[in-house]
This record gives structure tokens, C-alpha cells and sequence, in this order.
């Protein structure tokens, strides 16, 4: 969701950020002008908060209406302020807006969100991997000396366990006796 949305949004920074007077200042350029050229960039960032922007406030939601606000409402937060000052300058004299700062903000918060699910797809499939590797079943031995095999789910803390040569551990423990190399 993250990866379709942070390329949209980029794409559609472009524009606002061309026609930002403040980068156009500080880079030293000037783009061309045409009827409407002036809602260029508030148009676009609309879009953008639209598109981009959305998905932080709906995952904010959850947060806050558990009462445990965290990164969402924070990432939500500062788009909405930078949102709401930026559409305010449109019609009060004398002001700038943030419409580029908005636009980069979603950018790089969906970049960031993108990456980190991402990270935590490639953690969770690595513990899958892991988790494949763990027998079904273990060897326990009896009071009296015996083994029987049993499901690993069986197992309770204190059972005495035989592992084998060359086979994997079922469970966590302690060794007891012997060694060997598994």
C-alpha cells in the first residue's frame, strides 16, 4: 500500500515543488506562468494530502480512540496542521504557504512507512524460516528410562528430553548429560 502510494505522491510533488516560490528563491529559477498557474500547487497537494495523507489519519483513528496516541498521531498531526495553514494562506493576505513542505512530508512519511513494513515482512518471514526448522515432535524420556515420541506441544517444563546426534532441539532446556553436536 505504502510502495504505490509514496511513487504517486512523488510524482505529484514535482509540480508543487516546482511552483513553490520558496524553492524557486533558494534554487535561483523561476518556472513559467499561465492562467490558473497560481492553484497549481494547492491543487496538487489537496490531491496528494488526499491520496497520500489519508491513510496516516485513518491509522490514527484507532489511536486515539484507544486514548494511546503514538506515531500515527503525530505523522497525522503535523500533515493536518501543515494542511489546514497552507489552505488558511490562500485566502489570508500577506502569507506563505507550506504546500511544498506538506507534499515532502507525505513523500517521506510513506517512503519511511513503505521501508518499514517492508523490514518487518522480510523479519516475519525469516522467523517463519525459523519456525520451520523446529521438530513436530520430541523425544521424551520416561521415569522409567524409556522414550516415547510426543508432539513438541505436549511437552511441560521438567521433562527430560533425548536429543540425537545431528537433530534439531524441540524446546529450550538445559543439558542434563552427555554431549554431542546438533
Amino acid at each position: 500500500m505504502f510502495r504505490s502510494r509514496f511513487w504517486v505522491c512523488l510524482v505529484l510533488s514535482i509540480p508543487v515543488l516546482l511552483y513553490s516560490p520558496t524553492l524557486q528563491a533558494w534554487l535561483g529559477f523561476t518556472m513559467p506562468t499561465f492562467p490558473g498557474s497560481a492553484w497549481l500547487t494547492p491543487v496538487f497537494a489537496v490531491i496528494i494530502f488526499a491520496y497520500g495523507g489519508v491513510p496516516f489519519l485513518q491509522m490514527a483513528v484507532p489511536e486515539l480512540h484507544n486514548r494511546q496516541p503514538g506515531m500515527m498521531t503525530l505523522i497525522s498531526l503535523a500533515i493536518i496542521v501543515a494542511f489546514v495553514y497552507s489552505l488558511a494562506t490562500l485566502v489570508l493576505p500577506n502569507t506563505m504557504g507550506f504546500f511544498w513542505e506538506l507534499v515532502t512530508l507525505i513523500d517521506i512519511m510513506l517512503l519511511g512507512h513503505w521501508l518499514e513494513m517492508r523490514s518487518v515482512r522480510q523479519a516475519s518471514g525469516a522467523l517463519n524460516e525459523l519456525a520451520k526448522l523446529m521438530p513436530d515432535d520430541a523425544e521424551r524420556i520416561t521415569a522409567g528410562g524409556d522414550t516415547e515420541i510426543v508432539p513438541v506441544t505436549a511437552l511441560a517444563s521438567g521433562d527430560l528430553l533425548l536429543v540425537r546426534p545431528g537433530a534439531s532441539v524441540p524446546a529450550d532446556g538445559e543439558i542434563t548429560e552427555g554431549e554431542s553436536s546438533v
